[in-house]
């Protein structure tokens, strides 16, 4: 592939990954460059090449595969103070949109669906970022989007998102439920009353449950691999918070089985030795990179024709 064609694709990436209303595929994308690409004289990704994909896990014999249609809806009260993603307008909505697309950007040449999101100690906003990330990813067009709440001690994505709490990954893990018992969708009705009712629409969650310190040890069980190896043809992302990393191991056990890990840092509360020491505990995992939370830093406005205030 040439330099040229490989920076108009990557340019038209971003460009669908700003649309709401786009399909964001390395697919689409190739389309809608290679009519540019032949007016330059560019040659685009060659057949004999490798195409960069993310390609689906393949769910082991006898492993059921999860049918959306058949996900229980519930009437969800989401928690919007918490949920900037929802807003269209706003400077912390630009900034999940710009996480979004540099996940789109590194999905378009390696693997990636499953993101666990973790931190190196509590209060650093990793349920806030998992949360919001999900709903921004959620925003593409026919993108359905799975939220796992993997912090079995503290669990919190379930306030969030206004959702029911239990039964949810706890009692999978324990064997208690089943995989359609714990996963959970927006009413319709209700998704329609949400400042974005599509974002609402398209999301899946999946809460913690309840068994605390009794089911903490139970991260590292073969369900949870079963569990992503059931949803992984259903969904487009799968976005699952995780317990602080260096506080105890549930993470280290999750992000094994997922294909990135993003670290959450809070600005002017996260030491540098913390940070860190949270990366390395993911060193046998593909560290995608480090969120910066909480930053007192005003964003430029004016940005695409607003103000970022609005």
């Amino acid at each position: 592939m040439s330099k040229i064609y490989e920076a108009l694709l990557q340019a038209e990436l971003e460009r669908l990954n700003s649309d709401p209303n786009a399909v964001a595929t390395l697919e689409t994308a190739q389309r809608n460059v290679a009519a540019t690409a032949a007016a330059l004289g560019v040659t685009p990704l060659a057949p004999s090449q490798p195409t960069p994909s993310t390609p689906l896990r393949s769910a082991r014999p006898g492993i059921q595969t999860i049918a959306w249609d058949k996900i229980p809806t519930h009437v969800w009260h989401p928690v919007l103070d918490y949920l900037p993603a929802l807003q269209h307008r706003s400077a912390a909505a630009e900034q999940f949109r710009s996480l979004r697309a540099r996940m789109y950007e590194y999905r378009g040449f390696n693997k990636l669906k499953s993101i666990l999101v973790s931190s190196g100690q509590a209060q650093e906003g990793k349920s806030f970022v998992a949360c919001n990330l999900a709903l921004t990813l959620a925003y593409q067009k026919d993108n359905r989007v799975l939220l796992i709440d993997g912090d079995l001690r503290r669990s919190t994505v379930h306030k969030m998102i206004g959702c029911k709490a239990e039964p949810g990954l706890a009692e999978y893990l324990l064997g208690t439920a089943e995989a359609y018992d714990i996963m959970q969708r927006a009413d319709l009705g209700t998704a329609r009353d949400m400042p974005d009712g599509s974002a609402m629409a398209n999301l899946t969650v999946v809460p913690g449950g309840s068994g605390g310190e009794a089911v903490a040890d139970l991260a590292s069980n073969e369900r949870f691999r079963t569990l992503l190896e059931m949803v992984a043809p259903t969904f487009d992302w799968i976005v699952v918070d995780s317990s602080p990393v260096n506080l105890v191991s549930d993470s280290v056990h999750m992000a094994r089985e997922c294909d990135g890990v993003l670290l959450v840092v809070r600005s002017g509360i996260t030491q540098y030795e913390l940070a860190q020491r949270a990366q390395n505990e993911f060193k046998s995992s593909n560290v995608l990179g480090v969120v910066l939370n909480g930053s007192t830093e005003a964003p430029p406005t004016g940005y695409y024709g607003y103000e970022s205030g609005e």
